[in-house]
């Protein structure tokens, strides 16, 4: 049956004034959208040419707007070819529907893989991952339809409440999980960590030169800016975007592991002050890119104390370890911070994009970038208007990165994510005690990394009895690039790697997805000896 549910509005569209995204509604066309939840998959492959005649290759390809044209039918027809497949198909608990193709319906798809995948044995499990499915498709079709400010130009609470609502719990929540009182403070989620952390200098300059923002640089100092050398490079374009320029954006040597050197900080402090600039923001790095290197935090804020310097903590991928017991040692003095970037969409695995700035200090984010436009934000509305947070973004109207982080959560919830962040330490700690010693890998650099980048050479047998010298660099440079290539054309995996200052290319292994297992890693292992024997 498609009789639609009383419990929502109709959104079909009169026969006489058919709306943009429903003008092939035909009897034929809601056949096509049917007919994949009761046929048996075509054995030819989908992505050959063998079937550019098929409807079902004409629809996934080319015919999205179906989707949500018609969503009633859609709704029922999948929800019901869902809900039955539970008990009569063998179908892997863990396969997306095959009609989900729209962009939202694939994200909410893998947010709920990601939410279930070790509670698939559980009844209340089912439960709750039902009611997520039944969610996404709702969500999808109404929310969307009701109209599209609420899902890309949300910056009025009026427009999407409920979603503004969702933002302020979770970002209190998680500056609770930093270490800040009662969670005061205040926070926004951005498109990314580098615009995240790009909000930390803006606001650490506004806090101590807030007449910057109407006179401009002018009216400050020569400032000056610290941070690691394996730091990201967001920290650099954001000294280049606002107008301090890279020659003033300090870089901190680090140890053999990646980790800053307080005494280089304070050193280089003193250096600067001598020579009239002012230090202004400290960057710690949470998690760094290449070794997953973690920065004293505790020690670093003692200096940034001493001096008055602003310390923001870049726990894009890092900030995940807080949610483990086991591992938020390694961001000890976080709460020290007066900033914190943290980025769900990494270590936590919900889908792009998801990234969160945290300032300790409410109100300088709005003092910071409010406008004061008159015609968005009108300020005698019957409403607070301190829920309007659209005028302490840079942006306009924001994508509702909060949706889908806040499903996730109620999916798994803390304890989710807490095993989530165990595992794939765990795994990580799998592959270097396997690595650590075997014949013809080396560590980058000795002992267990801190978080999930295992870093490492293969040495083919050609290179290994070769003296140390230019040469044996010169061709063990070239090992990595040529491995991936010949696993990415194989189809197999594919293993990033990179120089790092004068070390040759290596390999870096990221685990971040949890349902990844040892297997996984003993074939990855295999397979690098299997394509590299003869290099």
């Amino acid at each position: 049956s498609t009789r639609k549910s009383n419990r929502f509005p109709s959104s079909s569209p009169s026969p006489n004034n058919p709306g943009f995204l429903q003008k092939n509604n035909n009897v034929d066309e809601k056949g096509r959208i049917v007919g994949p939840f009761t046929e048996q998959p075509s054995p030819k492959n989908l992505l050959t040419r063998d079937n550019e005649r098929g409807s079902r290759f004409r629809h996934t390809e080319t015919d999205f707007s179906n989707l949500y044209a018609r969503g009633d039918l859609l709704f029922s027809s999948c929800w019901r070819w869902w809900t039955s497949s539970l008990t009569t198909s063998a179908r892997h608990l863990t396969d997306p529907p095959k009609c989900w193709t729209s962009t939202i319906h694939t994200s909410c798809w893998r947010a709920w893989r990601a939410s279930t995948w070790s509670f698939l044995i559980s009844r209340r499990a089912w439960s709750r991952s039902c009611v997520f499915v039944c969610w996404s498709f709702i969500c999808s079709k109404y929310v969307c339809m009701y109209c599209i400010c609420c899902f890309f130009h949300r910056f009025t609470y009026e427009i999407a409440p409920v979603f503004v609502l969702m933002e302020q719990l979770t970002l209190k929540k998680m500056r609770e999980i930093v270490g800040w009182p009662n969670g005061e403070g205040d926070g926004i989620f951005s498109p990314g960590g580098a615009i995240s952390n790009m909000y930390s200098v803006m606001v650490a300059r506004y806090k101590h030169y807030p007449e910057v923002k109407t006179k401009g640089m002018t009216a400050a100092p020569r400032l000056v800016l610290f941070t690691s050398e394996h730091s990201h490079y967001s920290i650099k374009k954001a000294s280049a975007v606002l107008g301090f320029g890279t020659e003033n954006l300090i870089l901190l040597k680090t140890d053999e592991r990646g980790r800053v050197i307080p005494a280089d900080l304070e050193a280089k402090v003193i250096d600067a002050k001598q020579k009239g600039c002012v230090p202004l923001f400290v960057n710690a790095t949470a998690g760094s890119t290449v070794y997953g290197a973690f920065d004293p935090i505790n020690e670093i804020a003692d200096i940034c104390e001493k001096y008055n310097m602003w310390l923001h903590v870049d726990g894009a991928w890092g900030g995940g370890l807080l949610m483990s017991r086991k591992h938020r040692h390694k961001l000890n003095g976080v709460e020290r911070a007066n900033s914190v970037t943290w980025n769900p969409h990494k270590m936590m695995g919900v889908p792009l994009q998801c990234s969160a700035i945290l300032v300790r200090e409410k109100g300088l984010l709005q003092g910071c970038n409010s406008m004061c436009a008159g015609y968005l934000f009108q300020p005698d509305k019957q409403y607070d208007v301190t829920y309007d947070t659209g005028d302490k973004a840079i942006q306009c109207g924001r994508h509702v990165d909060i949706f889908k982080f806040w499903l996730m959560w109620k999916a798994k919830g803390t304890s989710g994510f807490e095993k989530h962040i165990d595992r794939c330490l765990e795994l990580s700690e799998y592959l270097y005690n396997k690595i650590k010693n075997r014949e013809g890998y080396e560590m980058v650099f000795q002992g267990q990394p801190q978080h999930t980048n295992v870093c490492f050479w293969y040495i083919p047998p050609s290179l290994r009895d070769m003296p140390d010298r230019e040469e044996k660099r010169q061709r063990l440079h070239k090992v990595a690039p040529k491995i991936k290539a010949m696993m990415m054309e194989c189809g197999t995996t594919m293993v990033g790697y990179q120089p790092q200052g004068d070390k040759v290319n290596f390999f870096r292994m990221v685990i971040s997805n949890p349902a990844a297992t040892r297997s996984d890693i003993d074939f990855l292992i295999d397979e690098i000896e299997r394509l590299g024997q003869d290099l």
